[in-house]
């Protein structure tokens, strides 16, 4: 493992736990798509099918267990303990536009046409979009605690960070795999906007995020 996986990984970490301790904290889920945070437990879900026929590492098997069970904790919150701060109103974004088009392309890129192999390709393009609700909530009611902001830039630095680690592999190993480097550089893209209004706006002190409201 080299340090842009292991940044990348804490990262990844770093942005649930952000997004977990403000609802703990808060005692509201206001401001969070639920639905994206659905998706995301689907993509651990259907990626880690082989926790117990597959091992890798102790690292490995931790991890997958701790996302897991924070992704299931998360939605836990929003849609049980905590559904009467969940602004449903406001996260509407149709998840199905999503999904169609994700399990479609699952069955005609994947690497072994295996239930589990299909199923990882299925989580590796779903995470590149999951994202998609929580940025389409932000839009719509024009603006987002800091908090929020800064669980997105984690979860946005996750992506980049992986990138470079595809890149140190390819030069360091001659891996590549297309699917993941492709889904992971689309998923960037859809945080770049994100990453300059963070830095412009959030990091020079301002409570919350506005952003253009939606025509």
């Amino acid at each position: 493992m080299n340090i842009f996986r292991l940044a990348g990984d804490v990262s990844h970490l770093v942005a649930i736990i952000i997004l977990l301790l403000k609802i703990w904290k808060s005692k509201s889920c206001a401001g969070i798509s639920g639905k994206s945070q659905v998706l995301f437990a689907l993509v651990f879900t259907t990626r880690y099918l082989d926790l117990f026929t597959v091992f890798i590492s102790p690292y490995n098997t931790v991890m997958k267990v701790v996302f897991l069970g924070l992704s299931y904790a998360t939605v836990y919150l929003i849609y049980m303990r905590l559904r009467n701060t969940y602004n449903s109103e406001n996260d509407t974004f149709r998840v199905e536009f999503l999904l169609v088009p994700v399990v479609g392309l699952s069955f005609l890129e994947n690497y072994a046409f295996t239930p589990l192999e299909i199923l990882w390709t299925f989580s590796i393009f779903l995470e590149s979009v999951a994202i998609m609700p929580q940025l389409f909530m932000i839009t719509k009611t024009g603006e987002a605690e800091s908090i929020t902001t800064h669980y997105l830039f984690f979860l946005g630095l996750y992506r980049a960070l992986y990138i470079a680690n595809w890149v140190w592999r390819y030069h360091t190993e001659g891996f590549f795999d297309q699917i993941a480097v492709v889904s992971g550089v689309v998923q960037t893209i859809f945080y770049c906007d994100f990453f300059y209004l963070y830095v412009t706006k959030v990091l020079r002190g301002r409570g919350k995020m506005s952003l253009p409201m939606p025509i």
